[in-house]
């Protein structure tokens, strides 16, 4: 493993994806910590430039569904996984824990693998995300919210309705057509398959190039 503050192969994603919707979460107080993340200084999405072009194709298709993409986070700064790090320590500080992990103690998020020390993202290839009808401005029903930390959030969590099977594994079959790995833990959650930088952990942070790109 290797780290780097060198920005030069990404992109900001709307710039590639003009219709694309953002949630950053991680730029706001609503998320598993409740305050801003470390390295988030723009609600903005940044991703490599191949997995911006691979995530352009697909929302070219899933948009003659009548869909869009919503996304929560994309590239993430190890400064960030390591303020991750450092909450999922402090036990005393559970302020969200009604909203994203109320049946899990968090002592044991490590050990559940919701939290982890490394993360794909940092290496500018993988996005969270999810689906929005072009209709309605809606998020389609996936079963379960971004984020949460319990069974729900594992692809095949049995409790699901038809609908929301069919939601989820429409999602995973257009994201994989266009070349993109799933994580079965996280339904949201994909990675390039042939990211450029599978060994490289960016610490820039998330904020707007200058010129754009």
């Amino acid at each position: 493993m290797s780290c780097s503050e060198n920005a030069d192969g990404f992109v900001e994603l709307s710039l590639i994806v003009p219709d694309i919707l953002l949630d950053i979460r991680y730029y706001s107080a609503y998320n598993f910590v409740g305050c801003r993340i470390d390295g988030y200084e723009m609600p903005i999405a940044l991703l490599t430039r191949e997995a911006a072009d691979a995530l352009r194709g697909i929302n070219e298709k899933i948009s003659r569904d009548g869909y869009g993409f919503r996304v929560f986070d994309a590239y993430r700064p190890q400064q960030a996984v390591d303020h991750f790090v450092r909450w999922a320590k402090d036990p005393d500080d559970i302020r969200m824990k009604h909203v994203f992990y109320p049946g899990v103690d968090k002592s044991c998020l490590f050990e559940e693998g919701f939290i982890a020390s490394q993360s794909r993202h940092s290496c500018g290839s993988t996005v969270d995300l999810t689906l929005y009808s072009r209709r309605t401005g809606e998020n389609v029903d996936m079963g379960g919210p971004f984020d949460f930390f319990d069974g729900i959030s594992f692809y095949d969590w049995p409790h699901l309705s038809e609908q929301q099977k069919a939601n989820r594994c429409y999602l995973r079959e257009k994201m994989t057509e266009g070349g993109f790995r799933p994580y079965e833990r996280e339904w949201w959650h994909f990675t390039l398959e042939n990211e450029p930088y599978p060994d490289t952990y960016f610490t820039f942070p998330v904020r707007c190039r200058e010129g754009g790109k």
